[in-house]
């Protein structure tokens, strides 16, 4: 009751019903409960179907009831409807879902598959009838297989194998793998993770059995993880198990810990070949280009000499030819310009010469470097053989030449003529 209502006030003080319903109270007071009660109630009847009772209040002030309502079962019919329509927009709102940039979304009716979805909002039935998984093909995923969290955690059962010369290594590796195909990852295989621990188990020791192990502990290891990846996945193809390989990391290699002091002088060893390798091939880097230098030059000056030979044979045939041809022409011009010419090739080199006349036993002294020196200070000739202190060398002092004579003779100047012609 609001305080603009016409009943508020009223000051009658009889207890009849009011056409309102309601028992009059005085202006001053607050309005009755009863009768708002009784209001309620005759609201909830008309509401429902039903007139409402008098039901006042009784002289011993029992309070107000509560009515009978029955309820109309078209109310009802309209409650259910719109509760069940309510129920069916969620039940149909449940087949919205999201797929990522980097996700695929897989649709299963009835469990079995249906479709592949692309990334974006999609739409399925609901639930029993279809439903949905989401598969990351961008997530990389990685297997440790020898170890777990660290190498010095080791799982001896995953890392001891066997080499081809019947040792044995411990290997420790991990494996990065990514999905390519979402239905053959989901469907092909019961426990995909497991097929990928079981293949790089099987391809490692596989590709360990037929090696050598010191392949395996020093310069074979980039090749054993590379060779491993491939067949994994060659493995994984022949399962269509929808799993990507990416890479092969061997985190360790070595002998077991019972026998290695022995593998690290091995190792030790190893290396110190290598390092006298690196050092004689780089004297042999010094010392080949040097021989190879030589050799050329020894090459060229010996072809340099056989040109030169073969040129100077050239010149001497063909001078030959052409002293004999002025030979066949004048014999006795040629042989005394030949003798003359000879003469002069051997006086060249020489300082003194001594002549000896055949059959008189006497020599013919010449200085020729005196004569030289003479006639290279402008003396005449005659003048320095019969001074040559004049010349200034050491050898003033000596007599000047003279012709031994024999004993108990003369010797005239034809004499001597006749020994000058001889000597020519």
């Amino acid at each position: 009751m609001s305080l603009n209502d016409p009943k508020w006030g009223n000051r009658s003080g009889d207890n009849g019903d009011q056409p309102g319903g309601g028992p009059r109270r005085p202006n001053d007071g607050p309005p009755d409960l009863e009768e708002l009660w009784r209001d309620l109630n005759r609201k909830l009847s008309a509401l429902f179907g039903k007139k409402g009772g008098g039901g006042g209040s009784n002289g011993g002030g029992d309070g107000p009831r509560l009515p009978n309502v029955d309820f109309n079962p078209k109310f009802l019919g309209g409650g259910v409807g719109l509760l069940a329509g309510l129920v069916a927009v969620l039940w149909l709102a449940s087949g919205f879902y999201i797929v990522d940039a980097s996700q695929r979304g897989v649709v299963l009716q009835f469990g079995r598959y249906l479709e592949t979805t692309e990334p974006g909002l999609r739409w399925r039935f609901p639930f029993p009838f279809q439903s949905h998984e989401l598969v990351d093909l961008s997530k990389m995923r990685a297997l440790e297989i020898g170890y777990r969290g660290s190498q010095s955690n080791q799982v001896l059962k995953e890392a001891l194998m066997l080499t081809d010369d019947e040792n044995i290594v411990n290997i420790q590796f991990a494996v990065q793998w990514m999905l390519k195909d979402p239905v053959e990852y989901l469907f092909n295989n019961r426990s995909p993770d497991d097929a990928v621990k079981g293949a790089a188990e099987s391809a490692i020791r596989e590709i360990v059995g037929k090696s050598r192990m010191d392949f395996v502990l020093n310069e074979g290891r980039e090749q054993i993880a590379s060779n491993a990846a491939q067949l994994m996945q060659e493995i994984l193809d022949r399962y269509k198990s929808g799993i990507l390989i990416s890479k092969v990391t061997m985190q360790n290699a070595q002998p077991p810990e019972q026998v290695q002091p022995a593998f690290d002088d091995a190792v030790k060893a190893v290396q110190d070949r290598e390092r006298q390798r690196n050092e004689g091939q780089a004297y042999a880097n010094d010392v080949i280009p040097r021989a190879r230098g030589t050799a050329a030059r020894l090459i060229e000056e010996a072809n340099g000499y056989q040109q030169r030979v073969i040129a100077t044979s050239e010149g001497d045939t063909a001078r030959f030819r052409q002293i004999q041809g002025e030979y066949a022409k004048a014999p006795e011009v040629t042989r005394q310009r030949m003798y003359l010419e000879t003469m002069q090739q051997i006086y060249a080199n020489t300082t003194t010469v001594l002549i000896d006349a055949k059959g008189s036993g006497n020599l013919l002294y010449l200085p020729l470097d005196k004569l030289m020196q003479s006639v290279a200070a402008g003396v005449p000739a005659g003048e320095a053989a019969a001074s040559p202190g004049r010349t200034g060398s050491p050898l003033a002092a000596e007599a000047p030449p003279q012709i031994e004579r024999p004993l108990g003779g003369t010797t005239s100047s034809g004499s001597l003529r006749s020994r000058d012609r001889e000597s020519r």
